[in-house]
């Protein structure tokens, strides 16, 4: 599903689209409203979320000018109880003040989807070889048989089972599943990966590979 983030702030930018791509979302972002409006016209996101103080087009004004239905969500630091009742009165669907977690914004994205009818448990649904993972219900299936995880290493499967062959650094995996503000060292991603790997031990599949020199990828290989 396809996601639109407006805000003139770069780190906030960043911040959204990374919590979002990690839940399996495409992420486009604008610095103003009018590539907002561009996005918006282009690619026809499935959800908006939108600052109310962008430059050249603001939030309200980009609000009342897309006249398609689609999920909007403003993420302002506009609190006044006028500005969420103007908001609303737009046609948004949810009102989020700054600061806020990112955490929250992907839990709110998904309430709105779900709310829209857009988003069904199948979303969720993830299937690779012998693997079938569900992130609502937090559980995994190798071949007919339940998994359980430590909830890092469930969402760094769920992570590799959404980004098949592509490779990722130690760096890249830390920031994705651990959190950009996560104090740690690469180390704490090979140990994690070592403990993935002895629980998908499979006669015929292997699943996580080292690639010497740049990382780990997730591909279904046969033995």
């Amino acid at each position: 599903m396809k996601i639109l983030v407006a805000d003139d702030e770069p780190t906030i930018r960043e911040i959204v689209a990374l919590y979002l791509e990690k839940e399996g979302f495409t992420v486009y972002t604008a610095a103003d409203g009018d590539e907002a409006m561009q996005i918006e016209t282009t690619h026809r996101p499935d959800l908006l979320i939108l600052d109310i103080m962008l430059p050249k087009i603001n939030g309200f004004e980009l609000c009342e000018s897309i006249t398609r239905s689609v999920p909007r969500i403003f993420l302002t630091a506009k609190c006044a109880e006028p500005d969420k009742i103007a908001g609303f009165a737009l046609g948004a669907d949810d009102y989020i003040t700054k600061p806020f977690s990112p955490r929250e914004v992907v839990a709110r994205v998904k309430a709105v989807l779900r709310r829209s009818g857009m988003m069904e448990d199948d979303v969720h649904l993830c299937k690779a070889g012998e693997l079938m993972i569900n992130d609502i219900k937090k559980s995994i299936m190798i071949g007919q048989k339940e998994l359980t995880l430590p909830p890092k290493e469930f969402e760094l499967l769920s992570f590799f089972m959404r980004h098949p062959k592509q490779t990722f650094s130690r760096e890249q995996l830390l920031t994705n599943v651990w959190g950009y503000d996560f104090d740690g060292d690469d180390r704490t991603v090979d140990a994690t990966i070592k403990r993935l790997r002895q629980s998908l031990i499979s006669a015929d599949l292997t699943y996580i590979h080292t690639i010497r020199g740049f990382g780990y990828r997730f591909e279904v290989i046969n033995k």
